[in-house]
């Protein structure tokens, strides 16, 4: 090592070890913490590092109102207990929630969750949807004023699966529920076991059945949002959509019966009770239910251009209008709830790719920071006032401070667009460029992490001063010079000793 690098580093030993705080200055902290929020696209390290520095208001100023508009579409206020509306395209997200989480009596939304089951055991290989089955004397169990096959199957009926799904989700019959409950579970109440696990499975929550039917009990209950968890399952199966999607039917004669045809209870879809009245285009699906107690409920999608949403309305009401005319709201509040989403949604890119987002200081490198850089763009579903301009940029780092080398692409953190509590898309923090470790300050950082041991701090640290001096010393004065009678080495080449008297 050369001599003045030598003396540097003996230098920043004494200064550690005489004054620690010299030596154990902490890294750059960011200007709040590991997840810092902000609205501009790039945060320079001066202003990062500035931000706390910025003088305080005078209070004798007028404040002036920074609050900015609210860039959110108007509630619709739907008309039922409880309603949502959430995307297909993106897992779920919601888009409007009225008591979504709040219990609900479903009715025959119920047979969501048993036309699921038996989609996943035809799908396991237990059932197939050719494979006949005769229906078993629960039949006769089906409480009074059920919906039904009209006519109702009878003991001793065979029917096939695939039938039994169209009895069960267009005609929307009650004892078809059972039949295939048995098919599948063995029997009714191992079937209903079988429902609660499988939802709580599905995530839901706030759910919990007691029949396959939905024949309203008080201990029988689901969510909006429990709801949308059982659709989007069951949708994940293209019969089940087929199924459910079609307006009228003609399920074959069977041994006890002759041909039965219907019609699909949704209004949205069907002209068979309301006529033109509700009739949706863009609808299709799913699932209507009704009792005294549940109101009127019903789930649909519909689409429109790239957008795919799904609506739960549960808890409407079926009101006579000041002309006379009756109106079902949870078909026309279903409707206005898929043009509100239309209306007022879009697809847009909220984030470019490669786009520079953040410096990062570096340590141990003569490159003194990094930038930070989008890892992808972002395209999501958001409101048609708002756009990646308005939102916060949440960042999160994985080190505030990097330490040298660094590579090209190496994950920095991530990044999160919000508004308003709402996270509409995430991208990876990535390094535009590397750094490399700088040798020089490799050693300087090697030599204070070994003066800050505490055994270095402790006793031995007089001993390690005393050597350290000892050392500078010799630097400093050298072997050329004559002090005391002495030579420097390049003079005593024959030196032997002291000469005798």
């Amino acid at each position: 090592m050369k001599k003045n690098q030598f003396l540097l580093i003996a230098l920043y030993l004494i200064a550690a070890l005489l004054i620690p705080s010299v030596a154990g200055a902490g890294p750059y902290a960011g200007p709040s913490g590991p997840l810092a929020a902000t609205n501009a696209l790039f945060v320079p390290l001066a202003a990062a590092e500035n931000a706390a520095d910025q003088p305080e208001t005078n209070p004798d100023e007028t404040p002036v109102s920074t609050e900015e508009p609210n860039l959110l579409p108007e509630d619709p206020n739907i008309l039922a207990h409880a309603a949502l509306l959430v995307d297909l395209n993106d897992h779920g997200k919601i888009l409007y929630g009225k008591n979504e989480h709040e219990r609900a009596y479903p009715a025959s939304l119920t047979k969501i969750m048993t036309a699921l089951l038996v989609f996943d055991a035809v799908a396991d290989g237990q059932l197939s949807m050719d494979q006949e089955i005769t229906a078993s004397g629960i039949v006769q169990t089906v409480p009074a004023g059920s919906s039904t096959a009209n006519p109702a199957l009878k003991e001793g009926e065979i029917m096939t699966v695939r039938n039994l799904l169209y009895c069960l989700l267009v005609k929307s019959a009650n004892e078809a529920a059972d039949v295939l409950a048995e098919a599948v579970s063995g029997s009714v109440s191992a079937f209903v076991e079988a429902m609660n696990a499988k939802a709580e499975e599905l995530g839901c929550e706030n759910t919990h059945f007691v029949n396959p039917h939905g024949f309203h009990n008080h201990d029988h209950y689901t969510t909006a949002w429990d709801v949308s968890l059982m659709t989007r399952a069951a949708m994940k199966y293209p019969d089940f959509m087929t199924i459910c999607d079609t307006v009228n039917i003609t399920i074959p004669a069977t041994n006890l019966s002759g041909q039965r045809t219907g019609w699909n209870t949704n209004a949205l879809r069907s002209r068979w009770t309301y006529g033109d009245k509700y009739i949706n285009p863009e609808a299709h699906g799913v699932k209507t239910g009704s009792t005294n107690e549940a109101g009127y409920c019903l789930v649909s999608t519909a689409e429109r251009g790239r957008m795919h949403v799904l609506s739960v309305v549960m808890g409407a009401d079926r009101v006579t209008e000041d002309n006379g005319s009756v109106t079902v709201r949870s078909f026309s509040e279903t409707t206005r709830l898929f043009n509100w989403g239309f209306d007022n949604f879009h697809y847009a890119t909220i984030l470019e790719q490669e786009i520079p987002i953040q410096e990062v200081p570096v340590d141990l490198s003569k490159t003194d920071h990094i930038v930070a850089i989008s890892s992808n763009a972002v395209e999501a579903l958001i409101p048609a006032k708002l756009s990646g301009d308005n939102m916060e940029k949440m960042i999160q780092l994985d080190d505030e401070i990097l330490t040298a080398p660094v590579e090209a692409g190496q994950h920095l953190g991530t990044l999160e667009l919000r508004y308003k509590g709402v996270t509409y898309g995430k991208a990876d923090l990535l390094a535009l460029y590397g750094a490399e470790a700088s040798q020089w300050m490799v050693a300087l950082r090697r030599a204070e992490e070994f003066v800050k041991r505490p055994v270095v701090m402790g006793a031995g640290g007089a001993v390690l001063l005393a050597a350290v001096a000892l050392g500078i010393r010799s630097v400093i004065t050298g072997r050329n010079r004559y002090r005391y009678g002495h030579a420097s080495s390049a003079s005593r080449a024959g030196y032997t000793g002291k000469k005798r008297r």
